[in-house]
């Protein structure tokens, strides 16, 4: 039998626990002391084993990007990121011509058929074109379009129904239709590059909105006046809060205020890492657009930030150690809390009848081995 003996690892319900862990097929089919596995993963004296990392919302990584809409490309990525500890992620896509992102949609259908190695790609994160222009960020203003329901079917098809979670400014025209008709498709609604204020974000939950991208980033800021969409996403409970944990998007104060006034499951960890990821700093690229990566920090020559380049075993180890988030709450925002976000079953936690998802950390936050559906897909 395969599995884990004697490690410790991070099981849900009971905290970090000294076990054995069993596997078959994929999945996790026990938990205990004593089980007879003679198969066993790479794990060393002093690392913890933790569920594999979710990332849904990641536009590329390794000199590729979701957008450029080949087989190559996206699992390029998908290979890139269990270096990282993640497992699963949704490919990310942008602000573009109806034309790129029915491509970039149809290929993620495409290589989820026929995906052999890496990350599981679960699908797509459609990040615009039904954004704010007073808030697009590093997106391109030519492309946006008002919320079209019409248009949101047309993508979807193309994309196999495999878009799992759409970013809209819930205040533009007909917003609160896709929001209805994606959540009835089962897409999660998340807003982001908005402008909207606390009541429209509240029309868009009565809809069924249920998240916030990249919390701080690209949307109206909290006021004392109006408390605006960075309000909206601490005072309403059941929004959970994407957050860029690179302190750069975000400092660390504003982390630890948003973490002081959500619950614990509402926190999701992001990368939006962009191409560039994995890379040496110099030149690169975003929708058509040059982007400056310098010490750490990807942006547009206007200065806009562009992304990221973070990896996600980082943006836990800056939860932990510069937000005062303890380590196994830090893990829940790269695993369960996003698995609940995107409404996925067996996935996000060690539990028996789960995927048999892991990523193996040392005592530096360091990536030591990724396991996806029980198959060793990366060791240091």
């Amino acid at each position: 039998m395969t599995g884990f003996k004697n490690v410790k690892a991070y099981v849900k319900g009971k905290g970090i626990i000294t076990t054995d862990i069993a596997v078959e097929n994929g999945k996790i089919t026990a938990i205990g002391e004593n089980l007879n596995i003679t198969d066993c993963y790479p794990y060393s004296a002093g690392q913890v084993v933790v569920p594999g990392f979710i990332d849904e919302h990641i536009h590329g990584a390794a000199g590729s990007d979701a957008m450029d809409g080949t087989e190559e490309a996206l699992l390029t990525i998908a290979d890139t990121l269990v270096k990282e500890g993640t497992t699963a992620f949704c490919a990310t896509t942008m602000t573009q011509s109806p034309e790129n992102i029915t491509k970039a949609l149809k290929n993620v259908n495409d290589c989820i058929k026929v995906q052999k190695s890496g990350a599981k790609i679960l699908g797509a994160h459609l990040e615009g074109p039904f954004i704010s222009e007073k808030h697009i960020g590093a997106q391109p203003l030519k492309y946006l379009k008002d919320p079209d329901v019409d248009f949101y079917k047309e993508l979807s098809a193309a994309s196999g129904n495999n878009i799992r979670i759409i970013t809209l400014a819930p205040e533009e025209p007909n917003a609160v239709a896709l929001i209805k008709a994606a959540v009835h498709n089962g897409t999660t609604v998340s807003a982001g590059h908005t402008d909207a204020g606390v009541e429209q974000i509240a029309e868009g939950i009565n809809a069924g909105l249920s998240c916030i991208t990249h919390t701080y980033n690209a949307m109206r800021p909290l006021h004392h006046r109006q408390a605006g969409t960075v309000g909206a996403a601490m005072l309403f409970d059941k929004l959970y809060t994407e957050v860029i944990c690179d302190l750069i998007h975000v400092s660390a104060p504003a982390i630890k205020l948003l973490i002081k006034n959500k619950p614990k499951d509402k926190v999701i960890l992001i990368t939006d890492a962009m191409r560039a990821k994995g890379l040496s700093d110099g030149v690169s690229e975003l929708g058509g657009q040059t982007v400056i990566v310098k010490n750490g920090e990807a942006r547009l020559a206007d200065g806009t930030l562009a992304g990221s380049v973070l990896k996600m075993n980082n943006a836990i180890k800056n939860l932990v150690l510069s937000c005062d988030v303890n380590f196994t709450d830090a893990v829940d925002c790269a695993t369960i809390n996003p698995a609940t976000n995107l409404g996925l079953k067996g996935y996000g936690a060690i539990k028996e009848g789960y995927c048999a998802d892991f990523t193996v950390l040392d005592g530096d936050f360091n990536v030591c081995a990724t396991i996806v559906n029980g198959n060793v897909q990366y060791k240091a």
